[in-house]
Parts: structure tokens; sequence; C-alpha cells
């Protein structure tokens, strides 16, 4: 079964994202990737509730929204009521990573833990019973275009390790210099979310490398 697929609009044309978007819908992937950046957490600052708001309506696809802000507590009613399928948050982003994914759960959407490439998968084994995806991030937050961290395949590894021993199913969804190659690299790890912005939006056949994704991590 191949995986799923998640296109980033980081990297799509903003002048005409409604049909980049539309774009990748037809070509099959499931899941369109939206990055909000408070430019604090990480340095730069993109889109906000009301893209995810904008893009509601335009499309019928899963809306993986990743919350890179401090206190993203405050963020989480108004990107569920924008139309936010699943809202992800960073454990190092807040001292209350529990409650706010009990506020991401009550309020109808599902929830992920984000860790980055510094933290320790041992740091959110507290809430992986939470959860209904993991986000290991395969480069630091914050900027498109970055190479992948091969490193971070065993955090794969050992999440799949942690789901097998503690009876759970939340889906591994990678982020961060995912091409044709780090995709079969990582689904071969155990992950079966791929988050893809440079790779696909590269101004050439967006389609076919989302067609590529595919291929690669059945």
């Amino acid at each position: 079964m191949a995986g799923i697929i998640a296109p980033s609009i980081l990297s799509a044309d903003v002048t005409k994202l409604g049909e980049d978007v539309k774009l990748v819908e037809k070509a099959g992937a499931k899941y369109l990737h939206i990055d909000l950046m408070d430019g604090s957490f990480v340095p730069s600052m993109a889109y906000g509730p009301a893209w995810v708001k904008q893009l509601r309506p335009m499309t019928d696809l899963f809306l993986d929204v990743h919350l890179m802000a401090v206190h993203p507590e405050k963020h989480v009613d108004e990107l569920a009521k924008a139309g936010a399928d699943l809202i992800g948050v960073h454990v190092e982003a807040t001292p209350h990573i529990h409650r706010v994914l009990q506020m991401i759960k009550k309020a109808g959407v599902k929830a992920e833990v984000v860790i980055n490439p510094g933290t320790p998968v041992s740091a959110i084994v507290p809430v992986l019973g939470m959860v209904d995806q993991v986000l290991v991030m395969t480069v630091n937050p914050g900027f498109g275009g970055q190479a992948f961290l091969p490193e971070m395949t065993e955090k794969i590894k050992e999440l799949v390790v942690y789901k097998q021993e503690l009876g759970l199913d939340f889906d591994i969804e990678v982020d961060g210099g995912i091409n044709n190659e780090t995709a079969k690299l990582t689904a071969a790890a155990g992950a079966n979310v791929f988050v893809a912005g440079s790779y696909v939006y590269d101004k050439k056949d967006p389609a076919a490398k989302v067609q590529t994704l595919l291929d690669v991590t059945k």
C-alpha cells in the first residue's frame, strides 16, 4: 500500500495556490500540509488560520496543519473552526503538551505531536497514547529546501517499536528534505505520511512528483 503524500504549500506558488492544490489532488495526494510559523518558535513567518479558512472550500484534501508557534494553545480553537483536520504541535513549544493535545481532541480535530531533530523520542512517550500522528522533523524547522538528516530514520524505527510494544495506532509522518530517495528510505524505516514541498513544487511537474512518491513508498 502506497504512503500518504502531503504536498506542502510552503513551496507552492501563492499567486496560483488554488491551481497548485488541485494539481496535486488530482495526482493522488491525500493530504495538504500547511505550515504556520510565528517568527518566534522558528525564525520565519508563514501563513495563519486565515489561510486554512481560505483553503478549506478549495479542496477535499485532508488539511494537515503544522503549528510552529510558542503558546500553541492560543491557536487551537481558531484552527479547528477554520477547517483543520489535524493540528500538529511541537513538544518543544510548550511545557503543557498534554493539555494542548487534549484541547485539540476536544475541538474534534486529530492531534499530532512533533519532534525536532535534537529531541529524543523518549520526550513524547508519555503522550503517544493521545495522538493520531507523530511528525518526525527530518530537518530543523523553519525553512524549506534543507537537506535531509539521515540519522532521523532511527527515530522512526524507535517509534515503530513503541507502537508495537504499547499496542498503539498512530501514523508516522516525516517532513524535511523528502524526495524520491528519502521517501523510500523513511518508508522502509516505518513512516507512512510524507511531506514534500520543494521536491513537488519545483515548477517542472508537480503531478509527476506526487506519483513518484506514491510509487517509492509502496
